[in-house]
């Protein structure tokens, strides 16, 4: 009986849903492995009658049994997703009711964690891009922007949006408008204000209202820009490929935390809405930690 309703399920979903062939090989397997699973868990034939009598649970119990086994998040979504067509299929053709099925989240894929630099390699980036341009503006410009991402954690388009205007007086902190127009403030480490200094002396048009960061051509300068420059700057230097403007903003927090600072704190001036995603950083923290323990250990 499984075979057999596995297969009418693939000749509807082909003829039907016009499904692709690969398509097809994957739910196949997964419809047939979940019927394998019911006639453990339930116990008998999975025929119409047994399948019209699951229930949330039943379908918990699956969900539970693949993660058990070590199954993925996407690849469990995937799996939910062939067994949601299968009962699609199972209500036009034969009246079975997957009701209960609705009642099942679908998981959600993990998060891959931020990738931060090394403290040598995010230094590197901050002091040393500028040496990649060919003219003095250029120059200070690209060190005091990676000295600015590095130094308050700011996203690019966060850094890219300032004004002249926006910078705050010695020994006060850096208003940034963040996504949903939410602002917060970020305190601006001497080294970032010295390097600053230097570009705006050099800066076209440092007029109040005028953009921070500009372009060869005095226009604001466009994020693609800078992701190039870094780029080459990261090829040229054998620096990781996830060496990047964001990277900068996870160095700062994940150097934060490994310096002793409290996730509140760090979520107060990354501008997390939650803590949850701040606590990403704790992983990554963690796994920097097994990376050291795992060389170093002479039992490892």
């Amino acid at each position: 009986m499984p075979e057999g309703l596995t297969q009418e399920f693939l000749v509807w979903l082909g003829g039907e849903r016009r499904a692709a062939a690969k398509t097809l090989e994957t739910y196949g397997r997964d419809v047939l492995a979940f019927l394998q699973f019911c006639s453990t868990h339930v116990g008998g034939v999975p025929d119409l009658g047994m399948l019209r009598g699951l229930r949330a649970a039943d379908f918990r119990a699956w969900i539970a049994a693949e993660a058990k086994a070590g199954v993925g998040n996407a690849t469990r979504a995937r799996k939910l997703s062939a067994i949601k067509t299968f009962f699609r299929f199972l209500k036009k053709r034969h009246e079975v009711d997957g009701t209960a099925l609705a009642l099942i989240s679908r998981p959600r894929p993990k998060r891959p964690l931020p990738k931060a630099l090394s403290p040598q390699d995010a230094t590197a980036v901050a002091h040393d891009i500028g040496e990649a341009s060919d003219t003095a503006m250029v120059q200070a410009r690209d060190t005091a922007l990676m000295m600015l991402l590095y130094g308050a954690g700011l996203r690019i388009n966060e850094a890219l949006s300032l004004n002249v205007g926006d910078l705050p007086p010695a020994d006060d902190a850096l208003r940034v408008t963040g996504k949903g127009n939410k602002q917060r403030i970020v305190p601006v480490l001497p080294a970032v204000r010295e390097v600053i200094a230097v570009y705006l002396k050099l800066h076209p048009n440092p007029g109040r209202g005028e953009p921070l960061f500009v372009g060869v051509r005095g226009g604001r300068l466009n994020a693609g820009v800078v992701q190039k420059t870094l780029r080459d700057f990261r090829r040229l230097n054998g620096l990781p490929e996830h060496a990047t403007p964001h990277a900068l903003r996870h160095s700062f927090a994940t150097h934060l935390l490994a310096g002793g600072a409290d996730l509140r704190s760090i979520q107060e001036l990354l501008g997390h809405a939650s803590l949850s995603t701040t606590q990403r950083y704790t992983d990554v923290d963690t796994g920097q930690l097994m990376e050291v323990w795992r060389k170093a250990h002479p039992r490892a």
